[in-house]
């Protein structure tokens, strides 16, 4: 099986092709700018690299957040523009389960965390076996809330985890320890490990429900929430 899997769900954007589960090519690029451009121009390097068409390709997968608003929607929009294309299905995965499966067999709770903005996170919770399973859902959150949720040693990861690592430390000690520097950045590898164990289980995500997981309102549903709300 050929697999393209892409994330944009941070500021760095990634592109993973996996043939029969083996990562053949992987590519991660800073996306704070012409994202859609470099996505397109990273999938298009990786396929001619590859000697692949994208009509070569069995399917898709992309992170459908939590993360950067703009950063997901582009990413979802584009692969399911892919898969307009070429008729091929797709999956769609969580960001904070494949940022967890940068500590794959790991014998300590994983504790994912995205900086929100606004003195927030995206978090959740996994216990990381072969493949991640959620002990808490996808949520945004105050970080002090939710370290109020860990009574046990935990190990985190992600961009918020760097971000409010004072604060992690001062409220829960030496329960709290942190992933190595190089496991902080999402990788579409990892989500290609996802992407594939979706598609062995034939969990097809129909195009007209591939969307984004914002998880929390945009600043443009807010403002129109509050406008009808006067």
């Amino acid at each position: 099986m050929k697999l393209l899997t892409v994330d944009t769900s941070t500021s760095t954007c990634g592109v993973a092709l996996t043939i029969d589960g083996r990562l053949a090519a992987e590519s991660l690029l800073d996306s704070e700018r012409t994202l859609s451009e470099r996505l397109l121009a990273a999938v298009d390097t990786i396929l001619r690299d590859s000697g692949l068409l994208l009509a070569d390709l069995d399917g898709f997968g992309v992170a459908l957040g939590p993360g950067s608003f703009t950063g997901v929607r582009i990413g979802v929009s584009t692969v399911k523009g892919l898969a307009l294309a070429t008729g091929k299905p797709v999956v769609g995965f969580s960001s904070l389960a494949m940022l967890a499966l940068n500590l794959p067999v790991c014998s300590l709770t994983v504790c994912t965390l995205f900086d929100a903005r606004k003195k927030e996170v995206y978090a959740a919770l996994y216990r990381c076996g072969v493949l991640p399973e959620p002990l808490h859902a996808d949520c945004v959150i105050a970080p002090e809330r939710f370290l109020g949720l860990i009574d046990g040693p935990t190990l985190f990861v992600g961009n918020g985890a760097l971000r409010y690592r004072d604060l992690i430390e001062e409220t829960l000690g030496d329960r709290a320890v942190f992933a190595p520097a190089h496991c902080h950045q999402p990788r579409a590898a990892a989500g290609a490990v996802l992407a594939l164990e979706l598609f062995r289980s034939g969990a097809f995500t129909p195009l007209p429900c591939l969307n984004p997981t914002y998880i929390r309102p945009s600043e443009a549903e807010l403002t129109k929430m509050m406008r009808e709300t006067l």
